[in-house]
């Protein structure tokens, strides 16, 4: 049973998550391979009301989406872009990352690679992840500009899409872990989390929503250190 304070708390989660950007034209939109068919879509949407000329899709595969995106997530995205009317000379596909650096790293260079100058980026994600893609692209890409997009939902339009809430909520925290673990470690920028959030993050994490948090070898949560 989720109770109504675990509710709560992951409504603080889902809002802290989102980064509340209004889309607007940019150079190009990057969409960040997932299990989420949806950031496809949110690119074709994007595309279709003319915010970008060119979209990149970047993502290899994960244990999670080896089944349902065999030919990679990148690829899958493109078909399902495609599909939804965008043609092929505006995708491009980069097919090798396996984590959010990756992403950006990789489709940084595609697009270097290609002659194609970039001074702004609609950065796609799952809507929780749109936080955590922001931090990791303004470590990485500091010199563009990063408008963060996903496809509008509300946290209960989510979690029917996945079908399952506890995950939903698991993968919550396990977000909100990486924004306080990975500044220390190089692979994002800091934000300040409010202390509303953090209590929230705290109390789901003793309550047992822990499946999607890191652990060190020998099997204890990681905590930051400051």
């Amino acid at each position: 049973m989720i109770s109504t304070q675990d509710w709560d708390d992951t409504q603080r989660l889902w809002d802290y998550h989102q980064m509340g950007h209004t889309p607007r034209p940019c150079s190009v939109a990057i969409g960040l391979g997932s299990h989420d068919l949806g950031v496809a879509d949110a690119a074709a949407d994007l595309y279709e009301r003319g915010k970008t000329p060119l979209l990149v899709f970047t993502g290899a595969t994960s244990p999670t989406t080896r089944e349902r995106m065999p030919r990679g997530e990148a690829v899958h995205y493109r078909e399902r872009a495609i599909e939804l009317g965008v043609p092929d000379s505006a995708v491009m596909v980069e097919p090798r990352a396996r984590n959010t650096g990756e992403n950006i790293r990789f489709a940084r260079d595609l697009l270097a690679e290609a002659g194609i100058g970039v001074s702004s980026v609609l950065l796609i994600s799952k809507p929780y992840e749109e936080r955590r893609a922001y931090a990791t692209a303004r470590k990485l890409w500091s010199e563009v500009e990063i408008v963060s997009a996903s496809s509008p939902m509300t946290l209960h339009d989510y979690i029917d899409s996945i079908g399952d809430a506890r995950l939903v909520i698991d993968m919550l925290v396990g977000a909100l872990q990486r924004l306080l673990v990975y500044p220390e470690q190089g692979f994002m920028i800091s934000q300040q989390v409010p202390v509303d959030v953090l209590n929230a993050y705290d109390r789901l994490a003793q309550g047992g929503y822990t499946s999607r948090l890191l652990r060190d070898d020998k099997g204890e949560v990681v905590e930051p250190t400051t």
